[in-house]
């Protein structure tokens, strides 16, 4: 794809040959624990997940609004879709990016499903006093704590998400999925690492993938942000990003994982994107965009096609 818009080359001369051989950072000593022990924090919270129709009938969805509480007592609050007719059979937590979510998607071909559109903190319906909800600023907020970054708390968002989903629907345990997109991809991947009540997963163009290199490649967007603080925080930034790459985390992965993979976007630069799905070892998909973050000529016959793919991958969270 021509370069046309850009003062830089947003596939960074990687081919998809080249893509697929970028490899894992070495990660920190103590990351099992680090991550181990938050999940096991949260995972012992009660969600209390708390629920309003908002319409009876859009689309062939009930829509209600809802919200459950995070760690850090932190009030999360989206949308849950619900089948007007028929019954229940699997369920999805969908992670949007760093645009935020102003509703839920209702052209997802899970007619059967109960689907979750939870806000991250800070963002959208979830905004905070606190928290910067504009992408620039929220990537750095508290990015000089390892124990209070930003994308932990997102992470846990997820997590207990799963919780809210499970404790209104005990039915769905070994019937959840999860799709993400860019932010909620790099974060979902980072939270599905951990979360074995997430039985299979997609993810979209993901970020905060092998984060050396998302420092150094000149891109668009949030990594822009997070490039410009670490030109005065070096050494505290990589220490800190070192327990929040999505590609290290992947290695832990034990769900079937479909990914989309763009080989051209100059918002989450290629080479990490491929770098979390280089680290899955278990069962996994590509879908190979031509790019992300980008309008391009093929983009709806990709997206048609990509969107008959996660029917048939999402086919198999039915089992009764």
């Amino acid at each position: 794809m021509a370069v046309t818009q850009y003062d830089f080359d947003p596939s960074y001369g990687y081919t998809l040959e080249t893509l697929l051989d970028v490899e894992v950072l070495k990660e920190p000593k103590d990351f099992d624990d680090f991550w181990g022990q938050r999940y096991q924090r949260a995972l012992a919270l009660d969600a209390q997940p708390q629920t309003k129709i908002i319409s009876e009938n859009s689309f062939g969805w009930q829509v209600l609004e809802i919200s459950y509480t995070s760690t850090d007592n932190f009030n999360i609050k989206g949308w849950l879709l619900l089948p007007v007719s028929g019954v229940v059979k699997r369920g999805f937590i969908v992670g949007h990016g760093y645009g935020g979510c102003d509703g839920p998607v209702f052209d997802f071909p899970f007619k059967d499903a109960a689907i979750l559109f939870p806000c991250f903190r800070g963002l959208a319906l979830s905004t905070h006093p606190s928290i910067s909800s504009e992408p620039y600023w929220h990537v750095l907020h508290n990015i000089d704590d390892k124990d209070h970054y930003i994308l932990g708390g997102c992470v846990e968002d997820v997590w207990l998400g799963v919780s809210a989903l499970l404790t209104l629907f005990p039915v769905l345990s070994g019937h959840l999925g999860y799709m993400g997109i860019s932010f909620g991809a790099g974060i979902g991947a980072m939270a599905v690492a951990w979360d074995k009540r997430i039985n299979r997963a997609h993810f979209n163009v993901p970020t905060f993938g092998h984060q050396i290199l998302r420092l150094k490649l000149q891109t668009n967007g949030s990594a822009h942000s997070v490039q410009q603080y670490y030109l005065t925080h070096k050494k505290q930034t990589i220490k800190v990003l070192r327990y929040y790459d999505a590609a290290i985390a992947a290695k832990r992965i034990a769900a079937p994982v479909h990914f989309a993979c763009a080989l051209y976007d100059p918002c989450v630069a290629p080479p990490g994107q491929f770098a979390i799905h280089n680290s899955v070892s278990n069962e996994k998909q590509l879908y190979v965009l031509e790019a992300g973050h980008h309008s391009y000529a093929n983009q709806i016959d990709q997206e048609k096609e990509l969107m008959g793919q996660l029917q048939s991958f999402f086919s198999e969270l039915c089992a009764w």
